[in-house]
């Protein structure tokens, strides 16, 4: 990999153009760290603010400086983010974002990119999550990695070592693309018509469902397990949104569903898929998530400070 870019100038102009290159990775760290497009807007922003006030002179490699500060606010982000997940109503779930309009934000190592895994990757303290962000997703070398986070090398390879396989022991293989649409698809037909015999020949043994309510009246406070209760909750949203209307849309590189009552999107819908049929099925309703995949789907211009 070879993001290197000739020294800046004390130009502004030209250090918002190296800037503005660099958005989308920039972008695609602070997100996967955070599982917040809100947060990885904030993020991106203050990276801008600190560029503009850096002595860009003596910067020889932007896009390994830029990537560095974006990880470090990223976990520092994400420190303080723990505390009010812990206070959160129901389950808490990464707020979804568009890589249909910006494709190079989902561009390197879609997988890292999931809801499923951004959930996941919840699990690993920060500097883990950071580390196995900035390797997986973004195949940084191990040692530049190590100087990002202030570590050893030895201990950085340990760190991303040890999440993927905590990541590779709670996930399932996948299947393709279209069988994964389709699949969706089928759910979302079912689910209209609150079909309960065919939700449950869709749906693994073992699937398990999340809905992200932040205690909104109605909807599960905690995960729904197996087969057939997940095929009767799932079922009863045809009534939980009369008149919705499904759209199928790209979000977190796969496709998913947003639905929308009177014109206003009132839910988001994602599901992993394995070889037994859908083995995860997300729901995200809170308001300010799905305001926050709406704004996702426009790139954010640069703010002045």
């Amino acid at each position: 990999m070879d993001m290197r870019q000739p020294p800046a100038d004390g130009s502004l102009d030209q250090a918002a153009d190296a800037f503005e290159r660099l958005r989308p990775r920039l972008f695609g760290i602070a997100y996967r760290i955070l599982g917040s497009a809100t947060e990885a807007e904030d993020v991106v922003q203050d990276v801008w603010v600190r560029w503009q006030g850096a002595d860009r002179n003596v910067v020889m490699d932007p896009a390994a400086f830029l990537a560095k500060v974006t990880t470090r606010l990223a976990i520092n982000v994400a420190q303080s983010a723990r505390l009010r997940h812990e206070a959160y109503v129901g389950p808490w779930l990464p707020e979804p974002v568009d890589t249909s309009v910006d494709p190079q934000v989902g561009a390197e190592r879609g997988e890292a990119l999931e809801l499923a895994v951004l959930l996941v990757l919840e699990k690993l303290n920060p500097v883990e999550r950071a580390a196995y962000v900035l390797r997986e997703a973004f195949d940084y070398p191990y040692q530049q990695i190590a100087d990002m986070l202030q570590l050893s090398q030895a201990n950085t390879r340990q760190i991303v070592s040890r999440a993927r396989k905590r990541l590779s022991a709670e996930r399932r293989g996948s299947v393709d693309a279209a069988e994964h649409r389709r699949l969706l698809e089928a759910f979302i037909t079912a689910a209209q018509s609150g079909d309960v015999s065919a939700l449950e020949s869709l749906l693994s043994a073992d699937v398990v469902a999340y809905a992200d309510g932040n205690g909104m009246r109605g909807v599960a406070r905690l995960e729904v397990v197996g087969a057939e209760r997940v095929a009767r909750v799932n079922a009863f949203f045809r009534k939980f949104i009369p008149g919705g209307r499904y759209r199928v849309v790209q979000a977190n590189a796969l496709p998913s569903v947003l639905i929308t009552q009177d014109g206003v999107t009132v839910a988001f819908l994602s599901v992993t898929v394995g070889r037994d049929g859908i083995d995860g099925v997300y729901w995200v309703m809170t308001p300010e998530k799905l305001r926050a995949y709406a704004r996702s789907t426009r790139r954010p211009v640069l703010e002045e400070p």
